[in-house]
C-alpha cells in the first residue's frame, strides 16, 4: 500500500512537473476576471486531416461579442518539444492577458494556440512545408477557421504571430512569406537559417533557401516598404544565438520593417519566456493600436528594446 502510494505521489509530481515546469499554475489574484480557454477542432485542408487549436477568451468576450465588438488575434506557435496548452500552463499567456486587460494597459484580444505536432515526441516540423507535411499553409487554414468562427478584424494590422524557439523560426518564416495575412510578428529565442536535417532532410536546396529567412530577405525589400511589418524580437543573455539575433533585426530593420529587439537576463527556457510573456502583450497591443494613449508599454520595454 505504502508503495503504491508512493509511486502515485511520484507519478502526480512528475505530471505536474511536466505541465507547469516546476512553475505554480498560473492563477489570477483575487479580484481579476479571468478569460477562458477553450479548444476548437476542424478539419485541415492543408494537411488532410482532423486538428485542432485553443483559443483564450478575454475578460468580458461574451457581453462585448454580443454588443458587435470584434477583436484582433495573436497566434502563437509551440516549441519542440512541446504543445499549445504550455503557452497558458506554463507561459501564463492568459493570466497575463486578463491582468493587463484589467489594468487597462492592453485592449482585449484573441490568443489562438494551434497544436502543429505531427505525432512524434520532439514534434519536429519547422512549421513548414516541406515533405513532411504542409505546417506553414496548416497555420493559414488555421487564421481562415478563426476568422470564420469568431468575430475578428480580419486586416492584417490586427493579426499578430508569435512563437518560441521553433515556433519562434516559423513565426518569423511564415509572416515574412505571407506579409498580406500578420501584420505583427514577435519571435523569441528564434534561429533564421535552415539545414538540410529534420524535416528538411530530403527538401531540395531551393526550398532551404526560401526557408531561411537570413537568406531570402534582401528579396522582400521592396515589399517591406510597401506593407510595414511590427516585429518585437528577444534572446536570453545565455543563448549563443544572441549575436545572430541582433544581425538579423539590424537586416530586418535596414530593410524597411518597424523592429525592437531586446536582450533578457537568461537562458533558452520557460523561466525566460513566462518572464516577458507581458512585455509581448503591451508591444503587440501598441501595434494594433498605435495611437492609444490609454495604454503605456513601460520604462522598463523601451529601454530594452533599443538596438
Amino acid at each position: 500500500m505504502w508503495l503504491a502510494v508512493g509511486v502515485q505521489g511520484a507519478f502526480q509530481y512528475g505530471h505536474a512537473y511536466w505541465v507547469y515546469r516546476g512553475f505554480e499554475p498560473p492563477k489570477d489574484p483575487p479580484g481579476i476576471s479571468p478569460g477562458r480557454l477553450i479548444v476548437q477542432h476542424f478539419y485541415s485542408p492543408s494537411l488532410k486531416e482532423e486538428r485542432s487549436f485553443k483559443v483564450y477568451l478575454p475578460p468580458g468576450y461574451v457581453a462585448d461579442s454580443a454588443a458587435g465588438r470584434r477583436f484582433p488575434v495573436v497566434y502563437i506557435l509551440h516549441g519542440s518539444p512541446g504543445g499549445p496548452a504550455q503557452i497558458t500552463d506554463v507561459g501564463a499567456a492568459g493570466v497575463k492577458l486578463d491582468q493587463l486587460v484589467a489594468a487597462h494597459k492592453i485592449r482585449p484580444f484573441l490568443l489562438v494556440m494551434p497544436s502543429g505536432g505531427n505525432g512524434t515526441f520532439f514534434h519536429d516540423t519547422e512549421w513548414a512545408n516541406t515533405p513532411s507535411g504542409h505546417y506553414e499553409s496548416f497555420v493559414l487554414d488555421v487564421v481562415r477557421t478563426v476568422d470564420a468562427r469568431f468575430p475578428t478584424i480580419p486586416q492584417r494590422r490586427f493579426r499578430a504571430l508569435a512563437g518560441l524557439s521553433e515556433g519562434a523560426y516559423g513565426a518569423l518564416n511564415i509572416s515574412l512569406h505571407h506579409l498580406g495575412v500578420f501584420g505583427v510578428v514577435s519571435p523569441w529565442s528564434g534561429y533564421f537559417i535552415q539545414r538540410p536535417t529534420g524535416p528538411f532532410k530530403h527538401a531540395s536546396p531551393a526550398a532551404i533557401w526560401a526557408n531561411s529567412p537570413g537568406r531570402y530577405l534582401p528579396v522582400l525589400r521592396p515589399v517591406l516598404h510597401k506593407l510595414p511589418l511590427h516585429v518585437f524580437m528577444y534572446s536570453g543573455s545565455a543563448e549563443k544565438i544572441v549575436p545572430h539575433v541582433r544581425l538579423f533585426a539590424l537586416q530586418l530593420r535596414a530593410d524597411g520593417a518597424d523592429v525592437k529587439f531586446a536582450v533578457y537576463p537568461g537562458h533558452h527556457d520557460w523561466k525566460l519566456w513566462r518572464g516577458h510573456m507581458d512585455a509581448v502583450l503591451k508591444f503587440v497591443n501598441q501595434a494594433f493600436w498605435p495611437s492609444a494613449h490609454s495604454v503605456h508599454p513601460g520604462s522598463r520595454l523601451q529601454k530594452l528594446t533599443s538596438l
